[in-house]
């Protein structure tokens, strides 16, 4: 528990209404508001505190709920981060969002879109991790349901026949207006505009008498008053957004560029675009003080987050020079376990390493990007199983030219010698493309 009173559940707090669960303000009207962050309470952006408030909970327990989604799988920073951005605070009806897009940037909409960045990082690197995106499913399912549970508990249906009675009750009957009172009806008695010299008002002040005047030919005479000064504008954003964008775009090509020759693809380009979100990072919290911060260079920061997440997924086997290999064993001695091409075309020619009778022979063939081709000895039998991360696949049946690009494909077949064909042996052969396409043929002679 906490040392501090849960919102919604102090000696001080607005009673609730049990059919609608809002507030009602002491002696006032009943005043329907959905969630919202909780100022009064709050640790960090007062979205916990809402949520208690508005679930009639403990805010301790979404504190503790989301801290173990943020670790776990990182949909707690996902989810805090946005309902800081777009969930306005319980006294306002602007939220950090629309000042982010207007150029009022503060501290608070940036740390609540770091923490939806740094969410969505850890989310996407923990994709492939199926025992915690299962755990932070089960969790956050768990609190969704505890939430509506304590939001809904207590409360009663509405008796249908009493609320049609109250639908065609007439109108509560007023008593009439009293002699004397401040309360004037303002309308001339002659309704043709006409005056007799009779007071314009039923009733009013004793001894005051008002005559009817009408409005001069040309319209009512108004009398000049000074226009209140308008409140100076906000400092919007400058050319300090220019320099930020400049120094990002150095940065990344640098960084890219000292570790293009020596490191694969993915790592040249994770290092270029780290460099750059920490100049996003760096000039956008120094112009937040300075109140020179322009929306285009929080959208480029997360577009450069964006490439950053993608660049991690890329495969680690990716080079960054493009090479033409051919691998032509001509004796099965001559076969190796494996053959690895980062990125171009690779050709692995087995025509004259075919296993003999009864023999069988094991090996694999990798690319990172580009195109594997795989001629297989005309008469031993294939066990052949293709993977390829985003490309096509082509076998020795498949139509040439029939190309179907498509993620996360897979084959595994057994291709038989022609007929009438010698035995010629057995070869289990494993072939991997990341990006790019995979060809198997068999070898006419």
């Amino acid at each position: 528990m906490t040392d501090e009173q849960p919102a919604g559940t102090g000696p001080q707090a607005a009673p609730r209404d049990p059919l609608t669960a809002t507030a009602r303000e002491p002696g006032g009207p009943m005043v329907v508001r959905g969630f919202r962050r909780d100022r009064r309470h709050k640790k960090l952006g007062g979205v916990c505190a809402g949520l208690g408030q508005h679930c009639d909970m403990d805010p301790v327990i979404f504190r503790i709920g989301l801290a173990l989604l943020s670790v776990t799988s990182g949909l707690g920073l996902v989810f805090y981060g946005f309902a800081w951005l777009f969930v306005p605070f319980d006294d306002e009806e602007e939220n950090e969002a629309r000042r982010l897009l207007s150029g009022r940037v503060d501290g608070q909409a940036l740390t609540a879109v770091l923490f939806a960045l740094v969410g969505c990082g850890v989310f996407l690197s923990l994709l492939n991790n199926g025992g915690a995106l299962t755990f932070a499913t089960g969790l956050a399912l768990l609190l969704a349901g505890a939430g509506y549970w304590s939001q809904q508990r207590g409360t009663t249906d509405p008796d249908p026949v009493a609320a049609q009675a109250a639908a065609d009750a007439p109108p509560e009957a007023k008593a009439p207006p009293v002699a004397g009172a401040p309360s004037w009806w303002r309308d001339p008695i002659i309704k043709d505009g006409t005056h007799d010299g009779i007071s314009g008002y039923f009733w009013g002040p004793e001894g005051v008498t008002v005559g009817y005047q009408p409005d001069p030919p040309h319209g009512p005479i108004r009398q000049w008053q000074p226009e209140a000064p308008r409140p100076p504008k906000p400092r919007g954003p400058r050319w300090i957004g220019g320099l930020i964008f400049l120094g990002a775009l150095l940065a990344g090509g640098l960084g890219t560029g000292l570790t293009w020759a020596e490191q694969p693809l993915g790592t040249s380009l994770q290092t270029g675009l780290a460099l750059a979100l920490a100049v996003f990072g760096i000039g956008i919290a120094i112009s937040a003080f300075l109140g020179r911060t322009g929306v285009g260079s929080i959208v480029l920061a997360v577009i450069t987050a964006g490439l950053l997440a993608g660049s991690a997924a890329l495969p680690k086997d990716i080079t960054t020079t493009w090479a033409e290999t051919e691998w032509k064993p001509t004796a099965v001695e001559q076969v190796r376990p494996q053959y690895e091409l980062g990125t171009g075309v690779g050709t692995l020619d087995l025509t004259r390493a075919g296993p003999g009778k009864g023999q069988t022979l094991s090996t694999s063939a990798e690319v990172g990007a580009g195109q594997l081709k795989v001629i297989l000895p005309r008469n031993s039998t294939v066990e052949l199983n293709i993977e390829v991360g985003v490309g096509d696949i082509q076998l020795p049946d498949d139509r040439k030219g029939d190309v179907d690009i498509a993620p996360g494909k897979e084959k595994s077949v057994t291709l038989d010698p022609p007929a009438g064909s010698k035995d010629g042996g057995r070869l289990e052969l494993h072939v991997e493309v990341g990006v790019g396409q995979a060809e198997v043929s068999r070898a006419t002679s």
